[in-house]
């Protein structure tokens, strides 16, 4: 059984990585601390209908007493009206600052309920249950939490470390192949970015068998563990690598209604267009870039951006994420597989012609 601990001292906890561990959370719970408190489950409808018996099963069977809360699924839901009428539902159900807060479900489920969790009585406890590949290799990890504005993906949150994370690889298997796929955006960001043996361990993985062994899900949660504890809130420019990918990805994203483009599908070009610039002004090799590529394609992520997304429209929208500093671009580059930089070079003549080149056929 994996274990990744995330050691940021007073806030450490572990992430525990089992297949069938969703039946035995409720004891993984109590023996993390929480035993004997009120728990408030955040779900989507989606993950409820698969999941939810099973958890509520465990935690009762644990001695909990647990209040189940349902949204709809999709990034929709990820919104401060949102935010809201789960704090009332929570305080309507009888909890209080001695309650704490499960996130099952995928990255919308986590970033929403770890905000709830972070802002209800001023910050109770939460424990995420990721069900989702990005979720379980990504979003789980690091204490970012947050809802979306009109203006922009994530601009509203807060950093509220989880009490414990535990992953069940078997969860995987309920997903559809859209989203099943689009996670794997993240696992191959963490190859790239930082283990280039992993990028053949992900080449040899079939997406049909649904079957993600645990110790790679535990190798990128250890990547991303390594990178939180050295540098939390994104101060020093080391968990800024983990937005390989991400700036003109995120700018994708906002361009369309919310959902319409899955976080990996919109990373997947974000990345194209980050191994484009990475040739060019970082002089990673066209044979490196090519080997990410193949692996996007592998699992069936976008590498051609919508015609009827336009640059105008990303370049707006990506200025106002919060990888701008001052107004100055940070992006990430890579040298090779595995090795990555942050750099201030990049203007937004650069940007438009990634943006650009991500119209023309990945030969």
């Amino acid at each position: 059984m994996p274990v990744v601990r995330v050691d940021l001292a007073e806030r450490a906890y572990e992430v525990i990585v089992e297949s069938g561990l969703l039946k035995n959370a409720g004891q993984a719970i109590a023996n993390a601390g929480l035993a004997g408190k009120k728990a408030a489950i955040i779900t989507d409808e989606t993950v409820a209908h698969f999941h939810g018996e099973t958890l509520l099963d465990s935690l009762q069977a644990a001695g909990f007493t647990p209040t189940f809360h349902k949204v709809p699924a999709g990034e929709a839901s990820k919104s401060m009206a949102t935010a809201e009428s789960l704090c009332r539902e929570l305080t309507q159900a009888g909890h209080d600052r001695k309650s704490f807060v499960i996130a099952l479900g995928g990255g919308v489920v986590g970033d929403l309920a770890g905000f709830v969790a972070a802002i209800f009585y001023r910050g109770v406890p939460f424990v995420q249950i990721p069900t989702t590949i990005v979720a379980q290799v990504d979003s789980s990890i690091g204490g970012k939490t947050g809802v979306n504005i009109a203006e922009g993906k994530n601009l509203v949150g807060a950093f509220h470390q989880p009490a414990l994370v535990l992953v069940d690889p078997e969860t995987l298997r309920t997903l559809p192949a859209r989203e099943f796929n689009e996670g794997f955006a993240e696992a191959i960001k963490h190859a790239a970015i930082r283990d280039a043996a992993m990028v053949e361990e992900l080449a040899a993985l079939d997406p049909a068998s649904r079957e993600v062994p645990a110790d790679l899900i535990a190798r990128n949660i250890a990547i991303k563990a390594r990178v939180v504890e050295e540098d939390e809130h994104e101060t020093k420019d080391v968990r800024a690598l983990l937005n390989f990918g991400h700036t003109i990805g995120h700018g994708i994203e906002a361009a369309v209604p919310y959902g319409e483009m899955l976080h990996g599908e919109a990373i997947s070009l974000g990345t194209r267009a980050a191994l484009y610039l990475s040739e060019k002004h970082a002089g990673l090799s066209p044979n490196d870039s090519r080997k990410i590529l193949d692996l996007l394609a592998k699992y069936d992520l976008p590498l051609i951006l919508p015609p009827a997304i336009t640059t105008e429209v990303v370049m707006e929208k990506l200025a106002r994420d919060k990888k701008f500093s001052a107004g100055a671009i940070r992006f990430v580059l890579l040298d090779a597989l595995g090795s990555a930089k942050v750099v201030k070079t990049i203007a937004a003549d650069d940007l438009v012609e990634a943006i650009g080149h991500l119209r023309v056929p990945s030969v």
